[in-house]
């Protein structure tokens, strides 16, 4: 596979990460096509483990996705009609992905949200640690859930990718 089919898969894979913090698109499917379509052009058998843990974990993202919002969806709620939230909770998952491997996109997410509510919304402190409270029991949670698998979907294809 060519330096150009690499760098299209990656970008269909952060279409898709970007699409989980759009509202109406398919961002997880677009993670998956991405992986499939790398691993399609891959004859290794390491692309092929990467595709089947990609299926298996936006599967169960999916499966926790609708048992956690099984009362609310979380595109009509407060967190899913603000894209300007959405923006910063999704660069600090990705920015904390990525500085501190895997386990830091859920304090990067959190780090987001309570940046947007000190900054963009010029809520005090208390304040903002409560609104943060409340944008993840309104949706929040659901959010994180889907790109958090999206966002390991890229680490593992990035790290096959490199190490190979």
């Amino acid at each position: 596979m060519g330096a150009w089919e690499l760098l299209l898969a990656g970008a269909i894979i952060l279409l898709g990460i970007c699409g989980v913090l759009a509202p109406g698109v398919p961002g997880s499917w677009l993670v998956w096509a991405g992986v499939l379509w790398w691993a399609l052009n891959d004859p290794r058998p390491t692309a092929w483990a990467v595709l089947v843990g990609a299926t298996l974990l936006l599967l169960l993202a999916q499966l926790l996705r609708a048992q956690i919002s099984h009362r609310r969806d979380s595109r009509t709620t407060a967190v899913g009609r603000r894209s300007d939230l959405r923006g910063y909770a999704g660069a600090g998952a990705f920015l904390g992905f990525f500085l501190l491997p895997v386990i830091g996109a859920v304090p990067g997410f959190l780090g987001g949200l309570y940046l947007h509510e000190r900054v963009g919304e010029r809520r005090r402190p208390r304040e903002a640690r409560a609104a943060v409270r409340s944008l993840m029991g309104s949706g929040g949670t659901v959010l994180l859930v889907e790109l958090y698998a999206a966002l390991l979907v890229l680490g593992a294809w990035l790290l096959t990718v490199l190490t190979s």
